[in-house]
């Protein structure tokens, strides 16, 4: 079955029956993307959700100078989607883009919409990740405006603690909003602190 993944990730997460499964259209489509595809430009309007099957995706705005400014990453298992867009019907102010090689589901709010009304379950889970995804922002938010660069990138370890061989150096300075040669120096610092800890 094509959405083998998707469905063993409601089943696993969600008290849902096979019925409510079944209404997982066949037009609910899977797209495969190369590594620097995009799932979503800016200007576009988001359309669906994307559930991560396999491999890695960020989303990310661009400012005046082309520089990056990730927001979020989102590795297997996760949804992603600009809400606003979704939401409200607007063009995108962000990328979404492969990181490395990955397999999306296009999740419709149509699908959605169904599975809510079908499964009291299904949506008490989906106004969680919801209500998790706001809370993400309003963290991430507080990081960039109060927290050191070593707070911020101790807690992108805590929070993607299987990333950070995955993504490059400059990439994960983007999502902390530091200069790679920070981001350098704060890794530096860290290891050498380890260091002293483990002679001590």
């Amino acid at each position: 079955m094509e959405n083998d993944n998707f469905n063993t990730f409601l089943t696993s997460n969600i008290d849902i029956d096979e019925q409510a499964i079944s209404l997982l259209p066949s037009s609910c489509k899977t797209l495969t993307l190369k590594k620097g595809d995009f799932a979503l430009r800016e200007g576009e309007t988001c359309k669906h959700t994307f559930f991560i099957e396999s491999g890695l995706l960020k989303q990310y705005t661009l400012d005046n100078k082309g520089k990056e400014h990730i927001l979020l990453f989102a590795p297997e298992n996760w949804f992603v989607a600009n809400i606003e867009s979704v939401h409200f019907n607007r063009p995108s102010n962000y990328f979404i883009e492969a990181v490395e090689d990955t397999r999306i589901l296009l999740v419709d709010e149509e699908l959605i919409l169904r599975l809510s009304q079908y499964s009291r379950a299904f949506l008490q889970f989906n106004n969680k990740l919801l209500h998790s995804h706001i809370l993400s922002l309003q963290t991430r938010v507080t990081q960039l405006l109060a927290a050191s660069a070593e707070e911020r990138y101790l807690d992108f370890i805590q929070s993607y603690p299987q990333l950070v061989m995955r993504v490059p150096q400059w990439m994960i300075a983007a999502y902390l909003g530091v200069t790679p040669e920070s981001l350098s120096r704060v890794r530096g610092e860290l290891a050498e602190r380890n260091n002293r800890s483990r002679k001590a």
